[in-house]
């Protein structure tokens, strides 16, 4: 593994497709005498890989080695006093990643550390988003004095900080994205012409345009509403028509794979718990694919969903795995918010900020979802009436950008 560069963060698998990866730690030995010290190069692209900052796997082993460790992350240098070799530092490595990093649960490294306050004490949890627990980090070890200091700030690229709700209470939205391949411009003009004739030919089958041209906002009555999602249970389905990697079971009616999942969600919703919806898409296979993360947003969240994120939150979160994830996320909302709830539209941009604060959307990603009309997920008309709603949360978004440009200046 060390010659390809990459190992498993839990070196303990051997199991060449565990999704879980990080750089071979590197070492440099600079300096001669009582000056001889070792500089870890790429100590910044090993902690990113464990969402840890580098500045705590430094200290870490300044701890256990009794050595002084000094930080420059301007120039991205990171040293221990000493001449230390590479086997050794990444055996220590290998025991912050089981102290400070793998849920002490269910052993996965998507976790985050928390500080918890009760009076005066202070505690640091491993918050894991694979299985939703919380597991104490062993206070006794002498990082967490450090970290208790130097507390985690949890910032994606060109991701401002989350700050509170504006004034207004409306205008509050913020994500942070990127684009994997799916073009949101305004549907099919990045198309090949293979995939605009499949998508023609299933146009018949795709109700969004039919559904987006009826006025249903007059009528929000529990009776409409059911009318509406009843609707859209037949387009869910058909979503898989429309080409691209997911098309599990495309077989044109509701008994695909996404429609079964869709019907159920919404049969069991009061009573299934997340992990229960987890299994159940595991059992249809379609756990991994972009296109459930839709399904699932237009089956598990009703009026209220600004409340309802938090609950759903975990599920979401092992779900969107990538871009295009991301993306099949807020096309779900584009039709939870323009088809089946309108009444939602002006609580777009807390919507927004919910999806933010659980990091499940990212700036570059929503901002430029934000600023295209699509006909990708429901007609023009509706996508433009929903994407307009987000203006206070993108400029919001751009705000809390150039506070941060300005705080950098300083």
């Amino acid at each position: 593994m060390a010659s390809s560069g990459v190992v498993n963060i839990r070196r303990d698998v051997d199991d060449k497709f565990y999704r879980y990866r990080m750089p071979v730690l590197l070492t440099k030995i600079e300096g001669k005498g009582n000056g001889i010290k070792t500089v870890i190069p790429n100590m910044s692209d090993v902690a990113r890989a464990l969402s840890r900052p580098p500045t705590y796997t430094t200290k870490f082993f300044g701890c256990e080695l009794g050595a002084q460790t000094s930080f420059d992350e301007k120039n991205d240098r990171y040293i221990v006093n000493g001449a230390h070799n590479a086997t050794r530092l990444r055996e220590l490595l290998d025991v912050f990643i089981e102290k400070f990093v793998l849920c002490k649960s269910c052993k996965n490294p998507e976790t985050d550390l928390v500080i918890l306050k009760t009076g005066r004490v202070e505690n640091i949890v491993r918050d894991c988003k694979a299985c939703g627990e919380r597991t104490d980090v062993d206070m006794r070890h002498k990082l967490t004095t450090f970290i208790l200091k130097n507390p985690p700030v949890k910032v994606k690229k060109t991701k401002p900080a989350k700050g509170g709700e504006n004034g207004n209470g409306d205008a509050n939205g913020h994500g942070n994205g990127t684009g994997n391949g799916e073009d949101e411009g305004d549907g099919a003009d990045s198309d090949d012409e293979l995939t605009k004739k499949i998508k023609a030919e299933a146009a018949d089958l795709n109700n969004d345009a039919a559904l987006a041209k009826e006025d249903w906002s007059a009528d929000t009555s529990p009776e409409a509403v059911k009318k509406r999602i009843e609707a859209l249970e037949g387009s869910m389905a058909s979503t898989v028509l429309a080409g691209g990697e997911d098309d599990v079971g495309s077989d044109e009616d509701v008994n695909s794979p996404y429609g079964q999942l869709g019907r159920w969600v919404r049969e069991n919703r009061e009573d299934a718990g997340v992990v229960q919806i987890y299994k159940k898409a595991q059992d249809l296979g379609i756990e991994k694919k972009h296109k459930t993360v839709l399904v699932l947003v237009q089956a598990l969240f009703t009026a209220d969903a600004v409340a309802e994120i938090p609950k759903y939150a975990p599920l979401l979160t092992k779900m969107v795995t990538s871009e295009k994830h991301q993306k099949s996320l807020l096309g779900g909302i584009e039709r939870l918010v323009g088809l089946t709830y309108p009444d939602l539209i002006p609580s777009v941009p807390k919507v927004l900020m919910a999806l933010y604060q659980a990091d499940l959307i990212e700036e570059e990603v929503v901002t430029q979802w934000g600023t295209h009309v699509s006909g990708k997920y429901v007609g023009k008309a509706v996508s433009k009436k929903v994407r307009k709603a987000s203006e206070p949360f993108l400029k919001w978004l751009e705000e809390a950008d150039d506070d941060e440009e300005d705080d950098d200046d300083e």
